[in-house]
């Protein structure tokens, strides 16, 4: 971008060695101060463009805010400002930050208010405040920003257009920061008000898409081991409901409907009163429960799209647990301790309004339940960000949506960026084209939900159902229809919560397979055809298959009870019998694999 700074041009120049002498994370590799990859080469970046405005996105759970924090701290050890303001979306990343500043030997003050006038404490370096903060006094948070040299830094900068009065305030109070870092989790676009100091490339339909500085998507992040992979547990059913002329109609999730038919059967099917999001719920917890097996701490949050359904789910979760549910409203006081009393705790659910979604940072969570009506690329890569946040090798999160075609849709280009990184990279202008694509489709869909959601009293919901429809993972989808509850669905709810992505994949396709045998069974194809030898390839290739499905349990199991391959492979013989696996029939080699899945399933 523009204004640069030329006598900061440092190239060459390693993040490490401009942080400041006394910060207390500097030193050796693998200590919670060590800088990822891709933020040591945005900082690097940084340092040698020198600019004064700065567009950063990065996937959530690749680390925003340590890079912005890391970044301030160099600015400030080399006296290009001394003073660092943060703007957040909410109140509860308020908190966060100054925390995570804390950590980085940054003093914010988190409790500044317009009340306090241009002083917030002489021991503090810079103060976070909201958007919605700025909104209202900008001309105090221009005065606050020419009492020193200031970086801003602009959490999730998107929110700078949610109203054209906040883009006008962001202008007036920061127009004059000497330097100003932007902060999202996802390109977005602008169809009328643009965002304060973010650069746009116009698109064909006349709208505008951000242009970054630094990019580092979902596909490098998963690639770079930062993030978990997601598995997409896919429900349809049929949905009934009463038009405004007192017409009855019906549809299923996932069938070729027009827009209008399609968004009222999805608002049908979150409609807390029918048997949809039930059986969603229940099929979640089912879920979360196998992970808890190997991950007693493990989370699950819903997003609803309003309070009355927040409120309405929490309840079904209660009943169905018998435990306490967090409920996290975004306009009652004390949102913010019960989001942080969750993310330190091992309660099982948590349920968040669409609204605060983007503020939930609770790294625990492992399981989701996409209820609300959004269907943005933003919002989406938002929602899906509260829930790959990395700890651990080998967690996997899973996320439940409805059967709805834009929802499929930007599923999918989450998988395809995660290809693209295995595939190899494409040109700039080739992927410029496509997300420019996907985001003007998906919008467009949004936006007939927005306004099928503020006619809302136009139709009733009558009834739902739900069944599990499939499982996406790494763009490949798997299962096929299968009642709740059935043999079928438990098959894809029940695979362990600690796996490789490479497991996952053979778990899923040897759990199809499985569906596919039963399913021929129950249509009499297997009892009644005729019985004839198999030849020698067949048999070839069901001892391969085999071979293989009980290496990659071996490995599972040998990460869960710190034996060594060996020892497990030792200690199957003992118990089933049989000679080493490369001379070991296919019934002695099933013995051995079903005697790992009760293990790995107690």
């Amino acid at each position: 971008m523009t204004d640069s700074d030329p006598g900061l041009h440092l190239p060459g120049t390693s993040a490490a060695e401009l942080l400041p002498p006394a910060y207390p994370e500097r030193a050796a590799h693998g200590t919670a101060g060590t800088l990822r990859a891709w933020q040591e080469e945005a900082i690097r970046q940084y340092l040698e463009a020198s600019p004064r405005d700065f567009l950063a996105s990065a996937t959530p759970g690749a680390g925003k805010t340590t890079f912005a924090l890391r970044l301030a701290a160099i600015l400030r050890s080399n006296h290009t400002v001394s003073q660092i303001v943060v703007v957040a979306p909410t109140e509860h990343l308020k908190n966060q930050w100054a925390d995570a500043a804390a950590r980085a030997g940054i003093r914010l003050n988190p409790d500044y208010s317009n009340a306090d006038g241009l002083g917030y404490g002489l021991h503090y370096h810079g103060v976070v405040v909201t958007y919605a903060q700025v909104a209202m006094k900008p001309i105090q948070h221009r005065l606050l920003t020419e009492n020193a040299d200031t970086l801003v830094i602009m959490d999730e900068v998107h929110h700078g257009g949610d109203a054209l009065s906040w883009g006008d305030a962001i202008r007036e109070a920061y127009g004059s920061a000497r330097r100003r870092l932007s902060l999202t989790g996802t390109p977005f676009r602008s169809d009328e008000a643009p965002i304060p100091f973010v650069q746009y490339a116009p698109q064909g339909d006349g709208s505008r898409v951000s242009l970054t500085d630094y990019d580092y998507g979902y596909g490098r992040a998963l690639a770079d081991g930062i993030v978990r992979p997601v598995i997409f547990m896919v429900y349809a059913g049929k949905m009934r409901w009463q038009t405004s002329a007192g017409e009855e109609m019906e549809a299923s999730l996932g069938e070729g409907n027009t827009k209008d038919v399609t968004s009222q059967a999805w608002r049908t099917a979150l409609d807390p009163a029918g048997d949809w999001i039930s059986k969603v719920l229940r099929a979640a917890d089912k879920r979360l429960s196998e992970v808890r097996l190997q991950i007693p701490d493990a989370g699950g949050l819903v997003i609803a799209t309003d309070h009355a359904a927040a409120k309405a789910y929490a309840f079904q979760l209660r009943e169905i647990t018998g435990e306490n549910v967090a409920l996290i409203l975004s306009d009652e006081d004390g949102s913010s301790a019960r989001i942080d009393e969750f993310s330190q705790g091992t309660s099982r659910w948590m349920v968040a309004v669409r609204m605060v979604s983007e503020g939930v940072d609770v790294p625990r969570l492992a399981v989701g339940v996409y209820a609300t009506s959004s269907a943005t690329p933003l919002f989406f890569a938002q929602a899906i960000g509260r829930f790959v946040r990395s700890r651990r090798r080998g967690e996997v999160a899973s996320v439940f949506i409805p059967n709805v075609p834009g929802l499929m849709q930007l599923a999918a280009e989450l998988e395809k960026e995660r290809n693209h990184v295995l595939e190899g990279p494409k040109s700039a202008e080739e992927m410029w084209d496509a997300e420019a694509a996907m985001m003007a489709e998906a919008e467009r869909g949004d936006q007939a939900s927005s306004e099928l959601l503020e006619q809302e009293f136009k139709y009733q919901a009558l009834g739902s159902d739900a069944h599990f429809d499939r499982a996406v993972f790494d763009g490949v989808e798997f299962g096929g229809y299968a009642e709740v509850d059935s043999e079928e669905e438990l098959d894809f709810l029940g695979f362990p919560g600690l796996l490789e992505p490479q497991e996952v994949k053979a778990l899923l396709q040897a759990r199809q397979s499985r569906q596919a045998k039963r399913s021929a069974s129950k249509q009499g194809i297997l009892e009644h055809a005729p019985e004839k030898a198999e030849a020698p390839e067949a048999l070839h290739r069901t001892l391969g298959e085999q071979r293989k499905l009980l290496s990659q349990l071996v490995g599972m199991y040998s990460r869960v009870s710190g034996e060594p391959h060996k020892d497990v492979h030792t200690e199957l013989r003992r118990v089933c019998g049989g000679p080493a696996v490369a001379q070991a029939s296919v019934t002695q080699l099933q013995k051995r694999i079903e005697l790992l899945r009760r293990r790995l399933r107690p």
